[in-house]
């Protein structure tokens, strides 16, 4: 068995990097680290943290192919960021233009969560903590 500590970042590439990089700084507050235009890849990499944490990878490609995401596909879901206060950050969302679907809860630990997507229809959950 591996020893892992953490995960280390989450690697998202997007279809319209300025829109992508406006909703993940702008909207969800997420802090850059780095930002890098890789030319021999016509690629840009911006380098994202949350509270002092290195978390997302964002990167940009010259016409990226569609990634099934609805129905549901095989692969990764989802992200999912906790906060302490649904309904403000729903509602918060909802100044932005983004519509979060309705507050449900966990039957397994009672705890509230909602759905809303990325500009590329990426689904992020928000988890109460």
């Amino acid at each position: 068995m591996l020893n892992l500590t953490s995960i280390h970042h989450i690697a998202i590439i997007c279809s319209d990097y300025e829109r992508s990089k406006h909703f993940y700084t702008e909207i969800l507050g997420l802090k850059i680290i780095r930002e890098v235009y890789r030319e021999a890849r016509q690629s840009y990499k911006l380098d994202l943290e949350l509270n002092g944490q290195y978390v997302i990878e964002l990167f940009s490609f010259p016409d990226p192919p569609d990634r099934v995401s609805r129905p549901e596909a095989c692969g990764l879901r989802h992200l999912a960021f906790g906060v302490q206060d649904i309904g403000k950050a729903a509602e918060d969302l909802s100044k932005f233009g983004i519509q979060a679907e309705p507050i449900r809860v966990d039957e397994h630990t009672g705890k509230q969560f909602t759905f809303f997507s990325d500009p590329d229809d990426l689904p992020i959950e928000l988890y109460q903590e």
